[in-house]
């Protein structure tokens, strides 16, 4: 049992079983776990969730540019977007988007996935050279004593995305809108006993 695509996405192509492709080299992606979810607190514990995937993230190397509660079809979901560098690139970002809708012994992952191709990093300098370095790098809002991981920066901000309308960033946002829209739930999925926390606290 799963959540699923209510339709076929405007600009994407199915590829593989719950793969589908656009133009840009975006992918798309549904998954299932049938275990219980790997998430660190309960979604109705915003400020725990969001500091405790923000240093996951950046343990991992990458930055939690976002993470919200938002519904999926009838469900709550958490809705993440991170950036990550590209592998075996000398620079270079992947960003991606996620609705993780979690119930108490499983959970299923919508996913985006957009990197940077040819020049990177257009919109960072762009947006450095308006606000200046004093304004452009902050604390995470979410854990600001973290330290490690891609920088938080202002050009990740949703407001930069009206400028830079085909950057990878945007366009995960973009299509994480669109899934808001077209995802429903199975009734099955929907009737599990949901999720109200990790089974043990992290370590």
């Amino acid at each position: 049992m799963r959540a699923l695509l209510g339709a076929e996405l405007p600009g994407y192509r199915t590829v593989d079983t719950d793969t589908w492709l656009n133009d840009h080299g975006d992918v798309l992606s549904l998954h299932f776990f049938d275990l219980p979810p790997d998430l660190p607190a309960a979604l109705d514990d915003g400020p725990t969730l969001r500091h405790r995937l923000a240093h996951f993230t950046a343990r991992a190397g990458g930055g939690l540019i976002e993470a919200s509660v938002k519904p999926l079809g009838e469900l709550p979901a958490l809705r993440q977007i991170l950036k990550l560098p590209l592998p075996n690139q000398p620079s270079g970002q992947a960003f991606i988007g996620s609705f993780t809708v979690p119930r108490a012994g499983c959970s299923t992952v919508v996913k985006i996935q957009a990197a940077e191709r040819g020049m990177t990093g257009m919109r960072e300098a762009v947006v450095m050279a308006r606000l200046g370095p004093d304004q452009y790098f902050r604390p995470h809002p979410y854990a600001p004593e973290l330290q490690g991981g891609l920088p938080f920066h202002a050009a990740d901000h949703v407001q930069w995305d009206a400028d830079f309308p085909d950057h990878p960033l945007t366009r995960v946002r973009r299509t994480l809108d669109a899934l808001a829209a077209a995802v429903t739930v199975e009734p099955g999925f929907a009737a599990l006993p949901p999720f109200t926390g990790p089974v043990a606290p992290p370590t």
